[in-house]
């Protein structure tokens, strides 16, 4: 795999707020057609991350390659076409509560206009039953639905647009044990009929190894250790044991404000 490059690189990425330093230099690969977990505590800057690639925070400094090609440096305009590949599912699923089921689904295709209405109806169909959903879920409201069939139709809407790479925030918080196993393996499979790229951020363990081939652990704001997501909690690296195992002592040790 020497020379290949990566889907997604990201090098020397940095940002801070107020002076506080939350990406430290951030170095990451992302191979193509692979599914990489980004692991860290709350604050480690996970999220930042994820944000800087999707454009909605810019970083301080850095690059951000996609194929090849540095985001950052690209007229916004471009840049806009590159990450109209991506799809992303949100923590909370982050559904829009005045429109129906369907329409939420096909919101990107239908505001590129890429789609008719009439057309949406049956897209939206058609991916909802991918996610375990009856065309029936397509007329009802997000409010209608539990949190568990609010997650599939926020993966219905990620993958509705066929994307390149995909990105999950968190797919598994506030579900119970058996739904984010459900919610996983829906993630698995989506990916792998698409051929996808996918880019991960969780603190649940067990997910990590269901969804990732690779994973990343982000510490202060620097990536300090990658692996195969199957060795989490054997990886031979204290820091990264300690969190997969929950271990109360070890090198990460509680942040007390002063």
């Amino acid at each position: 795999m020497t020379g290949m490059v990566p889907k997604l690189r990201l090098r020397g990425l940095r940002k801070s707020f107020g002076g506080k330093q939350v990406l430290d230099g951030v170095d990451l690969d992302v191979l193509a057609g692979r599914s990489t977990v980004i692991l860290g505590g709350s604050g480690s800057g996970k999220s930042v991350t994820i944000k800087c690639i999707l454009g909605l925070i810019q970083p301080d400094s850095g690059t951000i390659e996609l194929d090849g090609r540095d985001l950052l440096r690209m007229p916004r305009a471009e840049r806009r076409d590159v990450l109209d590949r991506t799809g992303m599912l949100f923590q909370n699923a982050a559904l829009f509560d005045s429109l129906p089921v369907w329409e939420n689904v096909c919101f990107k295709l239908l505001a590129q206009k890429r789609i008719t209405r009439a057309k949406a109806r049956d897209r939206a169909a058609e991916v909802l039953a991918q996610v375990g959903l009856a065309a029936s879920v397509g007329e009802l409201s997000p409010a209608e639905l539990s949190g568990g069939m609010q997650k599939r139709v926020g993966l219905a809407r990620a993958i509705a647009s066929e994307p390149e790479i995909l990105f999950f925030d968190e797919p598994t918080t506030g579900l119970d044990p058996i739904m984010g196993a459900v919610i996983d393996g829906l993630i698995v499979d989506c990916v792998q009929r698409l051929g996808a790229t996918a880019v991960s951020i969780t603190h649940d363990i067990p997910s990590a190894r269901r969804i990732g081939n690779e994973a990343a652990m982000i510490h202060h704001g620097q990536i300090v250790w990658t692996g195969p997501a199957a060795v989490l909690g054997e990886s031979g690296n204290a820091m990264v044991d300690q969190f997969a195992r929950g271990e109360r002592d070890g090198p990460i040790a509680m942040e007390l404000r002063r």
